[in-house]
């Protein structure tokens, strides 16, 4: 199959990216760097999370966020909504798209949220129901696709029942999501092939961690199926809370410099990416882990 000709990239560094963070980031420096994503072109910003202040510290101020942000129109500015409670807090901050999530392990859902992946998505049918009528978008995350930390393989299967349920429900995106980063692109292919022979491939997305190095690897198997949304955080912001020290998020740089070797456009503005990296990085005071945003940052430098 030919490879997309262009791809949508949602930037997740504001609510992936960062909630795993220990110390609290700043308001002002989450509002800032929603808007550099917005005024660097990408038109999917997933901007905060409306989950419990107990349970994410790092997201307590969502509301405050969503409320101070410069709003780039056509930009779509998605939160995470666990419950009737978050799609509340979404509503009121004016949101454009909501994002629940259900995994595809059976072991993952009993273990995080202490029920099944059944009762898990029923749960969300009254939060579905409420932001359909009240005219939001609406995607939906399959954690664990390509592998599970606590039973290990996931069936192709598992993954197909979730994307089934998920559209039965209405959602108008469906992420595929390796969530601990162990798959590997001949996976990937079977994965994500199984997902498009059910569902429109253009209503898919792929969110894929570098855990084990393959994040690349994969996007490239996933365009080879026509898959044509993918997630990426800014400097490689979010780590992976399965495996300690290990990169989470695919970082956004890398996946730009790749998508423009294969001469496909994202309408994102490269070297404004690559500055926001590096600034992000440095609030935070460590590195990023995108090589080529460091590269070509350390080249700039030279």
């Amino acid at each position: 199959m030919a490879l997309p000709t262009r791809v949508k990239i949602v930037e997740v560094s504001p609510r992936d990216g960062l909630q795993n963070e220990k110390a609290f980031v700043p308001t002002e420096i989450k509002v800032e760097l929603v808007d550099r994503l917005s005024a660097a072109g990408f038109p999917n910003v997933e901007a905060a999370s409306f989950v419990s202040p107990k349970w994410v510290p790092q997201m307590a101020d969502g509301a405050d966020v969503m409320g101070r942000i410069a709003r780039r129109p056509g930009t779509i500015y998605s939160v995470l909504t666990p419950n009737m409670k978050g799609f509340e807090g979404a509503l009121a901050a004016r949101a454009d798209e909501i994002v629940i999530f259900g995994a595809a392990s059976e072991a993952f859902s009993q273990k995080n949220i202490n029920c099944s992946i059944a009762e898990s998505i029923a749960r969300f049918e009254p939060v579905v129901a409420a932001a359909k009528e009240a005219g939001l978008r609406v995607r939906g995350s399959i954690s664990c696709a390509l592998g599970c930390p606590y039973q290990g393989e996931v069936p192709v299967e598992a993954v197909l029942d979730v994307a089934r349920r998920y559209d039965a429900l209405g959602c108008d995106e469906i992420d595929v999501a390796d969530t601990i980063g162990v798959g590997t692109p001949r996976r990937v292919r079977e994965v994500m092939s199984a997902v498009t022979a059910i569902i429109d491939p253009a209503r898919i997305s792929g969110h894929f961690h570098d855990t084990y190095g393959q994040a690349l690897a994969n996007i490239l198997a996933a365009l080879e199926t026509g898959v044509p949304i993918y997630h990426a955080s800014v400097a490689g912001l979010g780590g992976c809370p399965y495996a300690k020290g290990a990169t989470g998020n695919v970082a956004t740089e890398d996946v730009l410099y790749m998508l423009r070797g294969l001469d496909i456009d994202t309408g994102i503005d490269f070297d404004a990416v690559v500055d926001i990296g590096q600034w992000m990085a440095a609030n935070l005071e460590r590195k990023g882990s995108s090589r080529a945003g460091n590269a070509i940052a350390a080249k700039r430098a030279a």
